[in-house]
């Protein structure tokens, strides 16, 4: 299993949020937040293979961005918000971090997962 996932819900629709193009960034030692992985969440809102094969997951600071504004387009939807962040620390580089984001087109909020 990819050490760091993450699964969309649309909350206001009751379904899983397909469609969203997600981007991970990880910050360098000079603190630039570099491109480590991208995709988009599959019909369950879920997105298992955001790292590649061959990266090694290190302790660290890192960053979701999930592009709200072609989700909600897609959708046909207004939504206020056009993308959302969410920066995190690895501690454990052996650990699994899930990283799930519930969406409305007026408000999100996430947490630590399993």
């Amino acid at each position: 299993m990819n050490a760091i996932t993450t699964h969309v819900l649309d909350t206001a629709a009751g379904r899983p949020a397909a469609g969203v193009p997600v981007t991970l960034e990880a910050r360098d030692d000079a603190g630039v937040w570099r491109e480590v992985g991208r995709g988009t969440t599959d019909e369950d809102g879920r997105l298992r293979e955001l790292l590649p094969p061959a990266f090694a997951l290190r302790g660290g600071a890192y960053r979701l961005t999930f592009d709200v504004a072609a989700y909600f387009s897609a959708q046909g939807t207004e939504g206020f918000y056009t993308e959302v962040f969410i920066s995190f620390v690895v501690r454990d580089a052996g650990a699994h971090y899930h990283v799930p984001l519930l969406l409305s087109p007026y408000g999100y909020s996430t947490y630590r997962g399993s």
